[in-house]
């Protein structure tokens, strides 16, 4: 196991190199807090607690702070990873400033409405626990809003092959292994789900109404709508759904229509597009298109490592032909003399002309056979012409 460190040392810093000033800041910040942990109740001073976050309390700078804060080592392996994971994949498409207003907005949502959320779960139960005795803290809410991004960039990317896992499945996927995990009682607290399950959703919020690129605000196309998330059978009922809420928000102002655009003074035909579906489609359809060349040229070299069917065809004809070629007249093989149909067809040839040719030349032939095989050509030189 220790042969291994070194190497996984090696290519996590080469990783870490190449990654942007953001990702290195956050990492960073990450690790700083976990070794401060040590000393300090992190959880407590920067994490989200309910019944301070609101007033008379109001603290809220742990809505900032709450998604660098970790306990435990794997934790910390987690966190950094989902950020050094974003900045691989989403830096590139996006720059550092928009994955900083990402990561900013993902976090202060998730803490925002799991407080809320355990707010409203106080009114209902008068259990004070869950005002003071819940911290809310991690990078479960911040993984949640990187999962619905990939899945809007890359979502045909194949995770697993048997079974055969799709990312566009992997938050679902994630919410359910969280949910499992709380009802076993692995997880102590259910902060962590509460916070995964709104990060993705203000992710999904953020990144379908909100986030400006060179075609204006959000990704209205379908493969990125709500319904998307859930299982096939369960898709009509819950984009129904969607589709009421979504009316609702739009009358309050909250949320904007679906707006076609037509390109009427194209040199083609009528052209319609649905404003953002470009420059977040692009990756995804350049992906696929990868994925098809692949499986194209691999194809190409699985039949080129085959020998050609035609080729061994032609092979068994040759043998055939060989093995039914008839002996010459006399009983003789055609192997023990190359030259004698040669000598055959001369004598067959001079036949017409006169019967004593005919011995001559074949008298000629049989000599030259024996001597050498420039003879046959002799004895059909000297032989008489027909006058």
């Amino acid at each position: 196991m220790n042969r291994y460190l070194p190497v996984a040392r090696q290519h996590f810093l080469a990783a870490l190199a190449s990654t942007s000033v953001v990702v290195k800041s956050i990492s960073a910040v990450v690790v700083l807090l976990y070794l401060l942990s040590w000393a300090v109740d992190t959880p407590y001073a920067l994490g989200v607690t309910p019944g301070y976050l609101f007033p008379p309390n109001f603290w809220v700078w742990t809505l900032v702070t709450h998604g660098v804060v970790e306990q435990h080592v794997w934790g910390v392996a987690a966190n950094v990873g989902t950020v050094m994971a974003c900045g691989r994949l989403l830096e590139p498409l996006w720059g550092a400033l928009e994955l900083l207003i990402f990561f900013a907005v993902v976090n202060v949502s998730a803490g925002l409405l799991a407080g809320l959320s355990y707010l409203l779960t106080y009114v209902a139960t008068f259990d004070l626990d869950f005002l003071f005795a819940v911290r809310i803290h991690g990078a479960a809410g911040f993984l949640g809003g990187v999962l619905v991004a990939l899945k809007q960039t890359m979502g045909d990317t194949t995770v697993l092959r048997v079974p055969q896992v799709r990312l566009k499945a992997a938050p679902a996927l994630v919410l359910l292994l969280l949910a499992l995990l709380r009802l076993s009682g692995l997880l102590d607290s259910s902060a962590a789900l509460a916070s995964y399950s709104y990060g993705a959703l203000s992710g999904w919020v953020y990144l379908r109404f909100y986030q400006r690129h060179s075609r204006g605000r959000g990704d209205m196309s379908d493969h990125f709508a709500f319904a998307s998330f859930f299982p096939e059978a369960l898709q009509p009922a819950v984009g129904l759904l969607a589709g009421l809420v979504h009316a609702a928000l739009v009358k309050m102002k909250v949320c904007r229509k679906m707006v076609k655009r037509y390109d009427v003074g194209a040199p083609s035909s009528i052209t319609i597009s649905l404003p953002g579906t470009d420059p977040q489609d692009a990756e995804r359809r350049r992906q696929l298109a990868l994925k098809a060349l692949n499986e194209r040229l691999k194809r190409v070299e699985d039949q080129s490592a085959w020998p050609s069917m035609d080729d061994e065809e032609d092979d068994d004809d040759d043998e055939v032909r060989t093995d039914t070629q008839p002996l010459l007249p006399g009983g003789h093989d055609p192997s023990s003399s190359t030259l004698r149909p040669a000598g055959g067809t001369i004598g067959a040839s001079l036949s017409s002309t006169s019967s004593s040719s005919l011995s001559h030349s074949s008298g000629a032939t049989s000599t030259g056979a024996t001597q050498h095989p420039e003879s046959s050509i002799i004895s059909f030189e000297d032989a008489p012409s027909r006058s």
